[in-house]
């Protein structure tokens, strides 16, 4: 599996040794994702609503669903739906069973463990499917658009929710380190990933086409969260920057590790946790096609 510096479920790719940890770790940033991001998966379920008309969808399944924020948006919109939900975490099917008790929805959503990089699992048919920020780590995504193609009933539908960037957070100047930190970590991220996700920001409308499926609309969600929560934003802050950290400490010069160094030091006078100027700003692309 590539290392991941973002959030998403585990569509495919085998564990590598620490997985567990890094897993761990990513389940609790996806858990924040969801407090800060679901005006964005609500306004995507609610375009799928009415697209998909009568009758709604009563089969999901949700493909790479890591802690489940995707799935519950799903069975709030659709009252009477049930999803399957696939990862290929055991990590994160675990948190995603525990939050679906926590929010009383145990007994609608299914955890089947598969990686879609070694096969197709057991799913049965289904009225959509859904796939959050999980594809771009596919090795072959012809192959397993073919596979939800053959899922879906005829009129179905696939959503594609995407990652182009990763959300922004902090202030340009942070009265710390030299301006522009997050701009430099971006830059960084971004050169890695031609190497290690050559997939992420691909043209899925494209390639959906190619699978057979008919792209019914293409849109670009945006968030911009000026006063987030105060608490809630310093902590997502906290643990993307302890990733950004992790992943880029070969990748950034000393000074600009120093900074996340001080931003992340608990209790100090730069604890990003205590910051009153943090801005979430994020933007997804998103496709919804139809199986013909």
């Amino acid at each position: 599996m590539t290392n991941h510096t973002h959030h998403h479920g585990h569509a495919g790719h085998g564990h590598h040794h620490g997985a567990a940890h890094d897993d761990a770790a990513l389940a609790e940033m996806l858990d924040l994702d969801a407090e800060i991001l679901h005006p964005m998966v609500s306004e995507m379920t609610a375009w799928l609503a009415d697209l998909a008309g009568e009758p709604a969808p009563r089969r999901i399944l949700d493909l790479g669903s890591g802690t489940g924020s995707g799935a519950f948006a799903l069975l709030r919109r659709f009252d009477g739906a049930e999803v399957t939900a696939v990862d290929a975490s055991d990590t994160m099917l675990d948190r995603l069973l525990r939050n679906a008790r926590e929010q009383g929805l145990a007994g609608r959503i299914h955890a089947v463990r598969a990686d879609l990089d070694e096969g197709w699992p057991a799913v049965g048919a289904a009225d959509l499917v859904w796939a959050s920020a999980s594809l771009h780590h596919l090795a072959d995504p012809g192959r397993v658009f073919g596979e939800v193609l053959a899922a879906l009933r005829p009129g179905g539908l696939f959503a594609v929710l995407e990652m182009e960037s990763f959300p922004r957070i902090l202030p340009d100047d942070l009265g710390v380190g030299r301006p522009g930190l997050e701009a430099r970590c971006h830059a960084a991220l971004k050169e890695r990933r031609r190497h290690d996700m050559p997939l992420m920001g691909a043209d899925w409308g494209e390639l959906l086409s190619e699978a057979g499926f008919a792209v019914e609309a293409r849109r670009d969600l945006t968030l911009t969260l000026t006063t987030p929560p105060p608490g809630l934003a310093g902590r997502y802050a906290q643990v993307m920057l302890d990733r950004l950290r992790s992943h880029l400490r070969d990748d950034l010069d000393a000074g600009d590790l120093a900074t996340l160094d001080a931003l992340l030091e608990t209790g100090g006078p730069h604890d990003v946790r205590h910051r009153t100027d943090l801005t979430v700003r994020a933007t997804r692309p998103a496709w919804v096609a139809r199986r013909p």
